[in-house]
């Protein structure tokens, strides 16, 4: 009885979040079924080509997690998704970043939003656990369409998953809304690529919560890399570091090209 009982308080392996993915490109959802479910803690337990086969899969596995295509024939993402959240937190897995959409779908209650081209697998992988934990998830695109930011600004030419059979190359820098960093304006107070992505971004506004989102790092992350940022240029406050990399300080020159 006593061994009984002590097998029965042995914790046995973690349930793997449940996802179904919808995208109506039967060649991506293979590819993400097979990728998210190569990792012990994901399992994808259904998928579907459109937003009603969707809604359907949702109610019958009730997952963990939702990936929505926007665009699908028939019912599309964007129609299912009102319904779709109410069974699990719905995060867009697309191609479409126009500005208007990515709006209407973070308002239809979307928990996150990631375009194609702007994330890695790993990034896809962890993004899939954050959303589950409440958390929302954004690429640039989506960030920058968020808060209204022009998308030109935005992050482009970044890596595709390998779900389409791109290799992953580092993600391309954010520029701010004032003007584009040169080379030499970063090599000046010797910050790194990712240092100079983050600077732009405390340039145009965004705390440190929607540049975590923007870059798919953690808070804590950011605030090690403003740290960083703050002791190169220094200063002591955010304003005071904006300043000095627009070249709006006094006394100072921004050396752009």
């Amino acid at each position: 009885m006593t061994k009984s009982r002590a097998q029965s308080r042995t914790p046995g392996p973690a349930t793997p979040l449940r996802l179904v993915v919808a995208d109506d490109n039967p060649v991506v959802r293979a590819g993400l079924t097979a990728l998210l479910s190569s990792h012990a803690d994901l399992l994808v337990v259904a998928e579907a080509a459109d937003g009603r086969e969707a809604h359907e899969a949702a109610r019958r596995h009730r997952p963990d997690v939702i990936l929505l295509d926007v665009r699908m024939p028939g019912i599309d993402g964007m129609t299912a998704l009102p319904q779709l959240v109410r069974i699990a937190p719905v995060m867009m897995l697309t191609y479409s970043g126009e500005s208007e959409t990515v709006r209407e779908a973070l308002r239809r209650g979307a928990a996150g939003y990631l375009v194609h081209g702007e994330f890695t697998t790993d990034e896809l992988v962890e993004a899939v656990r954050d959303v589950r934990r409440g958390r929302t998830r954004l690429t640039a695109t989506a960030a920058a369409a968020s808060l209204s930011i022009p998308p030109a600004l935005a992050q482009a030419n970044d890596e595709l998953p390998t779900v389409t059979g791109n290799s992953a190359e580092p993600l391309s820098q954010v520029q701010s809304p004032v003007g584009q960093s040169s080379s030499s304006y970063r090599s000046r107070f010797r910050l790194s690529r990712r240092e100079a992505e983050i600077m732009d971004l405390i340039a145009s506004g965004m705390n440190n919560q929607q540049i975590a989102a923007a870059c798919f790092i953690s808070e804590k992350t950011v605030k090690n890399h403003i740290n960083r940022i703050f002791a190169k240029l220094h200063s002591t406050s955010r304003a005071q570091a904006a300043a000095k990399w627009l070249g709006t300080a006094p006394g100072s020159h921004p050396g752009r090209s």
